[in-house]
């Protein structure tokens, strides 16, 4: 039987909705956040150090801007009404759709130079698409959009390395994040579509993109019709443990957007030239990002950015003192920890088993004198009594080195 993220997602106390918010228009809870926060901390770190330099854009802009982008004439259908005037002026304002209108505006906020290239440009922001109720559903559905976007300016002959980094990049998230890839999918042009630009830079961008999967030795095929309106795309393909797909992660090359804003850097000679842009995105939308992780591991998320990792379990009210120093020192540690105190302590590790926590500190009269603590992991094996300070590390080096496990392998 699948698991449906929806209703773990509540148990779990991970995320909910209220009419009075709306459809589509989910908040994250402690624990949600907790989790969620810890894998955008992970993403922008792994871009740091790819060469990304992380900004922050307005989840407004003009009318004029989307129209200048072509996403008024190929995508107002998904995107919310304009705010105020809608006057002919174009000054009304819209909630974004996407963040490369944005971005292409902090390229052009300076003179550049090849010197520059290429440019990294990445941020987690705000999108909003005006989903018809009827499609809604969950953390996989939503209105209100938070995305791991990422836009790579460079020049022509940088198209290539860029594409393939950024492929490595996903590859290694998704590692991290106890994802498997189930398909990779080249998403090109079909009949009937509205699509952006001129023939030539579309074969030049899927010539680019099939180098790329190809000199990465994964297998994939071709998708007519799906490819984005400015260019074809590598979609990552995830499949829920019922076996259906969605994208998740996405490469794409566009020669449109840089022509439509004008974008120039001088280049070695001082001539003015043109960018190309290569929109990425390592794991998708936060939403429908947890959706997967939560149906995938079923709740029990890898340690590292599980809500709570470890909570202490006393097993008498005199051993309350020793449970409550344990955890100031886990928390000290840069660790998620709590003490649990009510009930027995079979209904208390039988809680944290509900919960999914992948640590239960128990500690007990023998514990106590000496600062020791038993641990009982998530998968139902115990390890004998250690020095708390010792468990800390274990929890803490499980957790840095964001192995799937519960135990370092020298354990």
């Amino acid at each position: 039987m699948s698991v449906d993220h929806r209703r773990l997602g509540r148990a779990l106390d991970l995320f909910d909705s209220d009419p009075l918010i709306g459809a589509g228009l989910p908040f994250w809870l402690p624990a949600g956040a907790a989790a969620r926060h810890e894998v955008e901390s992970y993403v922008r770190e792994l871009e740091r150090r790819a060469g990304y330099q992380h900004v922050y854009s307005p989840a407004l802009g003009k009318r004029q801007m989307y129209e200048l982008s072509g996403h008024w004439a190929n995508f107002a259908d998904d995107m919310f009404p304009p705010l105020g005037d809608d006057g002919a002026d174009g000054d009304a304002l819209v909630l974004r759709p996407s963040l490369c209108p944005h971005h292409a505006l902090v390229f052009r906020s300076r003179p550049r130079s090849y010197r520059d290239l290429p440019l990294r440009i990445a941020e987690l922001g705000a999108m909003y698409r005006a989903e018809r109720s009827g499609v809604l559903g969950g953390l996989h559905r939503v209105r209100s959009i938070w995305l791991n976007d990422a836009h790579v300016f460079c020049a022509p002959a940088q198209i290539g390395a860029e594409v393939a980094g950024a492929l490595a990049l996903v590859r290694q998230a998704h590692a991290a994040l106890g994802l498997r890839a189930a398909s990779f999918r080249l998403s090109l042009r079909g009949g009937g579509g509205k699509y952006a630009g001129d023939d030539a830079g579309w074969a030049e961008a899927e010539r680019l993109l099939r180098e790329a999967l190809d000199a990465a030795g994964v297998p994939y095929e071709a998708a007519p019709g799906e490819a984005a309106f400015y260019g074809p795309k590598i979609d990552v393909q995830i499949a829920d443990p019922a076996g259906r797909e969605s994208s998740l992660s996405t490469i794409q090359v566009d020669f449109h957007q840089p022509e439509r804003f004008g974008l120039s850097y001088a280049d070695s000679s001082g001539r003015p030239a043109r960018p190309v842009l290569v929109h990425r995105s390592l794991v998708g939308s936060l939403e429908r990002l947890f959706a997967h992780l939560i149906e995938v591991h079923a709740g029990a998320f890898p340690v590292w950015y599980s809500p709570v990792q470890i909570v202490a379990v006393p097993v008498a009210a005199g051993q309350q003192a020793a449970a409550e120093a344990f955890v100031r020192e886990a928390v000290a540690a840069g660790l998620r920890a709590e003490v649990d105190h009510d009930g027995s302590v079979g209904a208390r590790i039988r809680a944290a088993a509900g919960r999914k926590i992948p640590y239960v500190a128990v500690i007990g009269p023998r514990e106590a004198p000496d600062g020791r603590v038993v641990l009982r992991l998530r998968d139902g094996r115990q390890l004998p009594a250690m020095p708390g300070a010792e468990a800390v590390a274990l929890v803490r080096a499980v957790a840095a080195a964001r192995i799937p496990g519960l135990v370092p392998d020298v354990v």
